[in-house]
């Protein structure tokens, strides 16, 4: 139960300090866009350059492990689209499934893993963030470019979102962290420094920018809709459906199995709130499934650590 406290409590005092910090006027209206803006272009694609850089092939290739993990996130993505209203606009729809399986994997997954099973969980924390980081946010930006194109010209629409997804900073960082190991060089001490001070900062700005967010009223037009289907599919569903991938399928190592499910079961990451914010969606309502989430993961979680124990 401590590490637990231990992991939850800067998450949750970071987004309180970004909103206490809003509220007194001392972070001004566009502090979360900025904080946004240098999360994406600098922070995370640090983050992500140093873990891929500095892992081999060989422990990086997982393939059940992938199976299990990204079977599970699509899995529920597409019963979420199949749930949510389709009178909501599609790009809507689309961010609301990013929330429901766009774990906090980062942030709180490796720590907890780590301080829950040792450092043999290190390798599969890594891989989950990076499937969660990498991959589900280049599905992301592909179905939002495509909700945000013509419908009457698909290849254009295609065009332009392989576009953005080869554009995409985490794209871009996760290909030359690849070719960066690939090559074998050691990183000179000074980059590595300068990646290691990016990437620390990756957490906290985006936490303390949702605080600062939740600080503001709810813009016009924010949806009305409710969350329930967001929450109970992020922290049951997906979670559930993992599980059943990872134990009964594949039959994982307990390390790797219970390392799948933890992080797949934990609140939502910041990927949709940076989604939303980077295309001009209903921010809002992204920040909402994140703190609501995230606070009712302090049961979950320690329910579903129980169980897997």
């Amino acid at each position: 139960m401590t590490a637990i406290v231990d992991s939850f409590f800067p998450l949750i005092a970071l987004i309180v300090l970004g909103w206490f910090l809003r509220r007194r006027n001392l972070l001004g209206a566009g502090a979360a866009r900025e904080l946004t803006a240098f999360v994406v272009w600098l922070a995370l694609p640090s983050l992500l350059f140093e873990g891929i850089a500095g892992s081999s092939w060989r422990q990086l290739w997982q393939p059940q492990y992938v199976v299990a993990y990204a079977g599970a996130m699509i899995a529920t993505f597409a019963l979420v689209f199949w749930w949510l209203p389709k009178s909501q606009p599609f790009a809507d729809r689309c961010l609301d499934c990013f929330g429901a399986t766009y774990a906090n994997s980062g942030f709180i997954g490796i720590p907890l893993s780590v301080l829950l099973l040792g450092k043999d969980a290190l390798i599969p924390a890594t891989i989950a963030t990076l499937l969660t980081a990498v991959l589900l946010f280049a599905v992301g930006i592909v179905m939002l470019e495509l909700g945000a194109a013509s419908h009457t010209r698909p290849l254009a629409s295609m065009a332009k979102a392989a576009k953005a997804v080869a554009r995409n900073p985490l794209v871009v960082a996760t290909v030359l962290g690849g070719a960066w190991s690939a090559s074998g060089w050691t990183m000179p001490q000074a980059p590595h420094r300068l990646l290691e001070l990016l990437a620390g900062a990756a957490g906290p700005c985006a936490l303390v920018s949702i605080g600062a967010l939740l600080a503001q009223p709810a813009p016009a037009g924010s949806s009305a809709a409710p969350l329930t289907p967001i929450v109970v599919a992020k922290l049951v569903v997906l979670p559930a459906i993992c599980a059943l991938l990872a134990i009964e399928v594949f039959a994982l190592s307990p390390v790797w199995a219970t390392t799948a499910v933890l992080l797949n079961a934990l609140p939502t990451g910041t990927g949709p709130f940076m989604l939303a914010e980077f295309y001009g969606r209903d921010v809002a309502r992204a920040s909402r499934v994140m703190f609501v989430t995230t606070i009712l993961s302090l049961v979950t979680v320690p329910f579903c650590i129980a169980l897997l124990r």
